[in-house]
């Protein structure tokens, strides 16, 4: 399968998923509303998937969503394939992805650093 098509592929599956979190579907309470795929990696057979999850809640709440999607991983691999249409569809493993909580953590540190040199 060609570079192209690859990326296509993972396009297609971020889509699924994050419409999959979006309309409810993944019934766990763990799962949070604002959870949000950030971006989807396929081993070079197309076997794996690594799915990264971003929230804008708190680090606490990012695990647990983390874990509900990990459990629910069959349910929503199931309703992949009826979506991707592939020969197969691959294994799912959702990973916590901090970015935005580390980017968040920097840009505080720069306003307050910007507001320091401000006062002088």
């Amino acid at each position: 399968m060609g570079e192209f098509s690859q990326e296509r592929l993972e396009s297609r599956i971020m889509e699924a998923v994050s419409s999959l979190i979006v309309s409810g579907q993944i019934k766990d309470p763990r799962l949070s509303s604002f959870a949000s795929v950030t971006k989807v990696e396929l081993s070079i057979d197309n076997a794996y998937a690594k799915i990264f999850i971003s929230s804008l809640d708190d680090n606490k709440s990012l695990n647990n969503s983390v874990k509900a999607l990990n459990s629910a991983a069959g349910f929503i691999q199931t309703r992949l394939a009826k979506i991707l249409r592939t020969r197969n569809t691959p294994v799912l493993t959702f990973i916590k992805d901090t970015s935005y909580i580390e980017g968040e953590k920097l840009n505080r540190i720069i306003d307050e650093e910007i507001r320091k040199l401000d006062e002088r």
